[in-house]
């Protein structure tokens, strides 16, 4: 019979205080998704003042997005082997420098690599697959769910913090000006990493595991359940996204006034914590697939209401306010669901492989959106495919199977 044992660190280490964990990993989540929930604002101040199309500064978004993905997958492993503090320090000094480039620059090419490369890469070593890594090894498994949604409303709260403020920096002191003061508010990430200093990785070494990077990375890869969790986190990226950035300039495009985008996505944030914590706490009692495939069908049906009804201010606030519930609700089941099929050795990897198809999607979905605008002067097809691309989700997520991998001692590797 194959074993079933999910190969973990070494279970004597000293483990961190699971409130210390919370506290410390929700700030920085809050912080420096916060930021970033907020770059669609500055897309009509620098298209402007630049000279600049919209597609400029969607690809621009667009590679964000994807050097996001691609460096989460080097940032996970980096923090599976030598702990997460490392990763979050230096995370912090690219976010500040890239949000500095972002200010400065004066050519497309010089947006990009600021906006884009640096910005996506710091985003990897601060956000989600560090943190939860640092969740799954930290706090037991029956309650694990529960905080990968404490830690996923953090970066919702962030957003509901962070929008409006972000909006009253730009028109009170300019778009550059703001850029510079955050800059600076996200060096703050340094002391809060403080708090995450696993005692397993002292002297930078890791706890000693049974299976290999190379080996874990190839049975999840080839596992039919991660394939598909992978695509389904595809349609979250290019959904939330392309909403994300391009909505202000939708709603303003319809005659609707700043003020307006900017509390839709501050709503956004605020019913985000509610539904966030909610994935989380179901996950711990519902199978998460059938959580899952609800939350993207959901997705489908409030997209295509949002577009049937009369475009006001009220409607905005509440197509914003019911997204929210379901904005990133889908953090803490999938990666609950990694972890619970592959063990938690190495959850952040694991974590930022899915996440990069993710960041795929959310490529496609701000490049798509700026491209498709500017060919049509609308955003209605980009729309119409985020709803076909819910109601996909939603059917792919059932079939995936939740129980631990059964393992066969052939199929152990040496220690990574």
């Amino acid at each position: 019979m194959p074993s079933t044992s999910i190969s973990t660190p070494s279970q004597s280490a000293p483990h961190l205080s699971m409130w210390q964990v919370l506290a410390c990993g929700a700030a920085i989540v809050t912080l420096s998704m916060g930021i970033r929930h907020g770059f669609g604002l500055w897309l009509q101040p620098i298209t402007m003042a630049q000279g600049w199309t919209r597609e400029t500064f969607s690809f621009a978004m667009a590679i964000q997005n994807l050097s996001w993905g691609a460096f989460g997958i080097f940032a996970g492993m980096a923090a599976d082997r030598f702990g997460a503090f490392r990763v979050l320090l230096v995370g912090a000094v690219l976010y500040a420098a890239g949000l500095v480039g972002m200010a400065l620059s004066t050519s497309s090419i010089a947006f990009a690599m600021t906006t884009g490369v640096l910005i996506g890469a710091a985003q990897a070593g601060t956000t989600y697959a560090v943190i939860y890594g640092v969740i799954g090894r930290q706090i037991p498994a029956e309650k694990r769910s529960w905080a990968m949604g404490v830690a996923a409303a953090a970066g919702s709260f962030g957003q509901f913090l962070m929008v409006p403020v972000e909006g009253w920096l730009i028109s009170s002191f300019g778009w550059q000006e703001a850029l510079l003061f955050l800059g600076a508010a996200v060096l703050l990430i340094m002391p809060l990493a403080l708090g995450l200093r696993e005692p397993g990785f002292a002297g930078g070494g890791a706890p000693v595991r049974d299976q290999s990077i190379m080996s874990a990375l190839r049975e999840a890869l080839r596992y039919r359940s991660f394939q598909l969790l992978m695509a389904g986190y595809f349609v979250c990226g290019f959904q939330v996204v392309f909403i994300g950035v391009h909505m202000p300039s939708y709603l303003k495009d319809n005659g609707l006034s700043p003020q307006v985008a900017s509390y839709a996505l501050a709503l956004i944030g605020l019913f985000n914590v509610i539904g966030t914590y909610a994935a989380g706490a179901l996950g711990q009692r519902l199978a998460k697939r059938h959580i899952l495939a609800f939350i993207y069908f959901a997705r489908a049906v409030v997209i295509t209401i949002f577009l049937i009804a009369p475009l006001t201010p009220m409607s905005v606030y509440v197509f914003a306010s019911v997204m929210g519930l379901l904005w990133l609700s889908t953090i803490p089941p999938t990666n609950a669901v990694v972890a619970q099929i592959f063990g938690v050795a190495h959850l952040s990897m694991l974590g930022g492989f899915v996440f990069f198809s993710h960041q795929i999607g959310s490529f496609l979905g701000v490049w798509l959106g700026g491209v498709l605008y500017d060919r049509t002067g609308s955003y209605d097809v980009v729309w119409y495919i985020a709803i076909v691309l819910g109601v996909f989700a939603a059917l792919i997520n059932l079939p995936v199977r939740e129980s631990p991998i059964a393992r066969g001692p052939q199929r152990v590797g040496a220690p990574a």
